[in-house]
């Protein structure tokens, strides 16, 4: 594949976030808290997890190895950071959650194993095949240093507010309860705040157009997320903190 037809599924995969981004103002997602039995058969979240998210760490290995470029020091570090969080996501995340017998719609898993298809293919294929700007002094350039800040600080703060979310629940307990401490005193979701620095830190230190696509989805599906949790937080406890943001401290 040739840059200009790869640029062209980009546009068009980037286009698709703004729509959903505008849809996702008006659906909620049927999982988590939001999880609804009227979206068809239902899988076991953890497995579903598993399932959904290995899919994008198998894709972009898959295409970043398979690439015709020289793999270089540069995007092996890319590939272990990559590989790193959905290590995390695939394989850690789902086995901290409390809930085993949770489930979740079959058909937002099939969506999630599309959307994670799609963005490991762009990613693994860019820096498989158009990685010929990575040379050795990228290490030391000012987006790579910037990015690899903010993808490592964002990664700490998902990963903390995890662990702050799945330590409110005991083995056995289903209820949900009001998150404290740490960046929760500002925003109702910090975990998604998180991940949202974490691969805009991604795409300023890989510096492309693939990564920055993945890093509007990320936006696009995440802050709608934030707000419909931050809605139902406040409709589900009376004494929910009002200065509280949903996603973004202070702005949203």
């Amino acid at each position: 594949m040739n840059f200009l037809n790869f640029e062209f599924i980009v546009f068009g995969w980037t286009t698709l976030a703004i729509f959903t981004f505008i849809l996702l103002q008006f659906v909620v997602a049927p999982f988590g808290r939001h999880t609804r039995s009227d979206w068809g058969p239902m899988v076991n979240n953890t497995i579903g997890w598993v399932i959904m998210e290995s899919v994008s760490l198998i894709t972009f290995l898959f295409f970043y190895l398979s690439g015709d470029a020289d793999k270089t020091i540069v995007t092996w570090i890319f590939a272990a950071l990559w590989t790193a969080h959905y290590i995390n996501r695939s394989f850690i995340y789902p086995f901290r959650q409390k809930d085993r017998k949770k489930k979740m719609p079959l058909v937002i898993m099939l969506f999630a194993i599309c959307f994670n298809f799609m963005n490991g293919f762009l990613n693994g294929y860019f820096i498989g095949n158009f990685n010929d700007n990575y040379s050795l002094n990228w290490l030391f350039s000012i987006p790579f240093i910037l990015g690899l800040i903010l993808f490592i600080g964002g990664m700490i703060i998902n990963d903390r507010s995890d662990a702050i979310l799945l330590s409110l629940r005991k083995p056995g307990e289903k209820g949900y309860k009001i998150p404290r401490g740490f960046l929760f005193k500002y925003v109702s979701c910090p975990n998604h705040f998180g991940e949202i620095i974490e691969w805009f830190g991604f795409a300023i230190l890989t510096w492309n157009i693939a990564s920055l696509s993945f890093a509007i989805w990320t936006f696009a599906n995440l802050v709608p997320r934030s707000m419909a949790h931050h809605k139902w937080y406040k409709s589900h406890f009376p004494d929910y903190p009002i200065k509280r943001k949903a996603v973004l401290p202070r702005l949203l």
